[in-house]
């Protein structure tokens, strides 16, 4: 389990050189609230930035968080990203700014904001509201030109010295070694050589990178040659493949060409002779590869990608060509490319006339995997499905964008089956906002729509809103029984049950749902909707009182959730039994199931069940006696009620057993002890925190 504060990616390549700025930005960072770096693209300002952070990380003692903006394509998901950055999943019907500002009121952190200047407007809005709110926030940004945010200190980064210096050298020796470990620069005039060709590039380090990655087709020397040949040959436009008509507005985006006039010039004219070397393949899987906004695996690559004469098998040749010339960076087995390089290869894609085609092939590869993870729910793959989904989310919801003007059912369709996973992972703004608009696009009936209309209740049902919620578990029984389906039935039926449950009618809802169970036998014992319908029956038992059959019900839904592999469930199932053996006062057997259902929830990455189960689990404590252990494990949860946004609240069941637990935490050992530890979990990293509350020794 992950116990670090803060999230800052890796550093997947060597650090060369930048001690003056390196010094500046600690200055910056320790007596500023806001520093911009600024510069053209590929210069180096996001590495520069991320090894500033680094170092700084430790002054912070809510951590250093970072947030990549260069997939963002319009401002409409700045705030769900920036918000995951920092690790709030809200679950209410604020304002998501509202939501942000709160959650950071309080802390001392670093908030980086990588590749901003397509969203400056945006930026410096929000970044203003968050400094005024947020007095012990940092913030450092990336970003070609300033914000324009009140209080804001720009540091200019230039190029790697090329005179006097051996910076830019030692990155090209480093790239070389890099792509061939026996490769250097031992031969006569090799090492003038590449002085030449890091003084032609002007001390760019993107372009000093992707000078190195030709060397696998020249000696130093050729190179050395061929870009001098290069350089003076090429125009302002970037470069002899710049159509005359097209020149001046091929990669424009990489800087103020009124403030780096040459050094845009010269990266549009290395990245133009970088594209010259590829083979016709590997150009046209560059442009193909640009619509897709996060980290991509080889079969994503072959989906989104493979047309034509781009076969798969030619995919995964060319894919490997442009990692070798420092094109698409890679990973293990995941695949990235930087975003000065996407731009170049998608103003490529509009010049072949294949933006619309790429899209549609982009919106069907995640369609594909949204069927793919609806599917998955129930199979061993559950917690993988999950993360898949998480991971791709960006991708999905531009290519929900995309379908959402294109093909209205097949929208709905996938918005309905990736809603559920971002209701449970935390998204559920997105979830509630994609049901919305795919419903109010157009009137398209059918199994799609239904199954969107019941994420559309879910998601209101979580985020507190129970007459929505009411509502649509209506509409949806309505639809399953004219329709006669029994999946559409039992999902209904769990909608309305939580719904009961959450508003004190228990009795009602397992009413209901014992019916609506005798009416679908025919289902699938493992059938996800079936394994959430009794559920349903689980909580209702417990609520009223009927604890020996809740218990039962419980271990039995538990069995079956295991037989499948479902941990959703499993989690929730564990969750009743952990309250049901309090209820019996046997608090080291509630422990126990706490335990189990916090350790399903954190592989579902689930803040609101973690929250949950801390509750259960603090009472747990508090019942054996360890009143500064509860405290702390309290306060722990507390941390998770604040990252959902909620104030403490489960079933209404919950609250007097909570109630009484901690008032034996206090009794136990004071209340000034009590608050002591309360306050110790609560500021804690919630990971931290939630590690040490899995831990099984208790401290009377």
């Amino acid at each position: 389990m992950m116990t670090k504060v803060g999230y800052l990616p890796d550093e997947t390549t060597s650090f060369v050189g930048r001690r003056p700025e390196l010094a500046r930005l600690h200055t910056a960072l320790t007596t500023r609230r806001m520093t911009t770096l600024i510069g053209p693209g590929g210069v180096g300002k996001t590495r520069l930035a991320l090894r500033a952070a680094r170092a700084a990380a430790g002054h912070y003692p809510d951590g250093a968080w970072w947030a990549d903006l260069s997939p963002l394509y319009d401002d409409a998901l700045l705030l769900p990203t920036v918000s995951d950055a920092v690790g709030l999943a809200d679950h209410t019907l604020r304002m998501p700014v509202d939501a942000l500002c709160e959650w950071l009121s309080d802390k001392r952190l670093l908030l980086v904001l990588d590749s901003a200047e397509h969203l400056r407007g945006p930026c410096s809005h929000l970044l203003g509201e968050l400094l005024t709110t947020s007095p012990a926030l940092t913030v450092l940004v990336t970003s070609r030109q300033p914000l324009g945010t009140r209080g804001e200190y720009a540091v200019e980064v230039p190029p790697l010295p090329v005179d006097g210096a051996s910076d830019a050298l030692q990155l090209f020796a480093d790239r070389l070694r890099a792509a061939d470990p026996g490769a250097g620069l031992d031969a006569p005039g090799d090492e003038a050589a590449a002085v030449e060709i890091c003084r032609r590039l002007e001390g760019i380090p993107l372009a000093i990178e992707l000078a190195a990655a030709g060397i696998g087709r020249h000696s130093v020397a050729q190179l050395a040659a061929r870009i001098g040949s290069r350089f003076e040959t090429a125009g302002p436009g970037g470069g002899p493949e710049d159509a005359p008509a097209a020149g001046a507005a091929r990669l424009d985006l990489l800087a103020d060409a009124s403030v780096w006039p040459r050094r845009h010039r010269t990266l549009r004219t290395a990245i133009g002779w970088s594209h010259e070397l590829c083979s016709p393949v590997e150009r046209l899987l560059w442009a193909r590869l640009t619509p897709l906004r996060t980290d991509f695996d080889a079969e994503t690559a072959r989906e989104v990608c493979a047309a034509g004469p781009l076969t798969p098998d030619a995919v995964d040749r060319a894919l490997q060509g442009l990692v070798a010339q420092s094109v698409v960076q890679r990973d293990g087995d995941r695949y990235r490319m930087l975003d000065t390089l996407r731009e170049y290869g998608g103003m490529w894609l509009v010049e072949l006339g294949e933006e619309k085609a790429a899209a549609d092939r982009h919106a069907a590869s995640f369609l594909d995997l949204a069927r793919r993870a609806h599917d998955g729910w129930t199979g061993q793959d559950q917690v993988s499905w999950y993360h898949r989904v998480s991971d791709a989310h960006l991708d999905l919801c531009a290519a929900l964008d995309h379908l959402l003007a294109h093909d209205v059912e097949a929208a709905q369709e996938m918005a309905g089956r990736v809603g559920f996973f971002w209701a449970c992972c935390g998204h559920l703004s997105e979830a509630r906002g994609y049901a919305r608009r795919a419903l109010d696009a157009a009137p398209v009936d059918g199994p799609h729509r239904t199954r969107l209309q019941w994420v559309f209740g879910v998601a209101a049902l979580l985020q507190g809103d129970f007459a929505t919620a009411e509502k649509y578990g209506a509409l949806c029984t309505a639809i399953a029984l004219y329709d006669r389906d029994d999946e559409g039935m039992l999902g209904a039926t769990y909608l309305s049950g939580i719904t009961q449950l959450m508003t004190g009618e228990p009795a009602a809802a397992l009413e209901s749902a014992e019916r609506v169970l005798r009416m679908t036998d025919r289902v699938p014992a493992d059938s996800a909707h079936r394994l959430r319908c009794r559920l349903v029956t689980v909580f209702a038992l417990t609520a009223l009182g009927r604890l020996a059959e809740s218990e039962a019900a419980a271990t039995a839904l538990r069995r079956a959730c295991e037989r499948g592999g479902e941990f959703w469930t499993r989690s929730y199932a564990d969750y009743q039994l952990s309250l049901i053996a309090l209820l019996r006062d046997d608090p080291e057997t509630s422990a126990t199931h706490a335990r189990a259902m916090l350790a399903g929830k954190h592989l579902l990455r689930d803040s609101f069940g973690i929250a949950l189960g801390l509750d259960l689990l603090a009472a747990a404590i508090a019942a054996q006696g360890a009143g500064a252990r509860a405290a702390r494990v309290y306060g722990t949860g507390h941390a998770y009620w604040r990252m959902v946004g909620h104030p403490q609240r489960g079933t209404p069941e919950l609250g007097p057993v909570r109630e009484r637990c901690e008032l034996q935490a206090r009794a136990a050992v004071g209340d000034e002890a009590y608050q002591r530890a309360f306050e110790r979990g609560q500021s804690d990293n919630a990971e931290v925190g939630l590690a040490d509350a899995l831990r099984t020794g208790l401290q009377l």
